[in-house]
């Protein structure tokens, strides 16, 4: 490691980042510092969340039988979210369930779903159907712009442990 680095390995992996998180509570303010990585964090992941709720738009309404609502309804929920302790540390873009949405609360998850779709009640004609969405819309969303992320949450997390470094001289 060259000179005026930080005191510690930093790597895009589960480890560099509890290293780093390690090397934040060493620190008086480390919970101030804590705040200011996951938020720079977040604000890195920011356009991934919102190529997603893009994705879950673009979704056709058309002969599927989905209102806006539905769709809006997942796209809501659609947002970064970095932890920095406990079981799992890390940042990743999630599409959390949507309990309220018509009692649909896995919507995020079987729109997305590469084969198949849902089952859902018809009234006046067979029971159930199954209804099939925008095949990979969430996925697809982070398909060509993966790597870009990653640096954006790397740069992030180099601008801590400069921080950081800069501190202990």
């Amino acid at each position: 490691m060259a000179t005026g680095g930080p005191p510690f390995e930093l790597t895009v992996t589960h480890e560099g980042l509890t290293a780093l998180v390690r090397a934040i509570r060493r620190e008086e303010d480390g919970k101030q510092l804590r705040k200011d990585l996951a938020r720079n964090m977040r604000d890195a992941l920011r356009p991934g969340a919102a190529m997603a709720k893009s994705g879950i738009m673009a979704m056709p309404s058309a002969g599927t039988g989905m209102g806006p609502g539905l769709r809006a309804g997942i796209a809501k929920k659609i947002r970064p979210e970095v932890k920095l302790g406990g079981r799992w540390t890390g940042a990743r873009v999630k599409a959390f369930k949507t309990p309220g949405l018509r009692g649909f609360a896995n919507a995020p998850k079987r729109t997305n779903r590469r084969d198949g779709g849902w089952r859902t009640l018809t009234y006046g004609r067979e029971p159930w159907r199954t209804q099939t969405g925008k095949r990979q819309w969430f996925d697809e969303a982070f398909e060509n712009d993966a790597d870009r992320h990653l640096a954006a949450v790397h740069e992030a997390m180099e601008e801590m442990a400069r921080r950081l470094a800069a501190r202990a001289r």
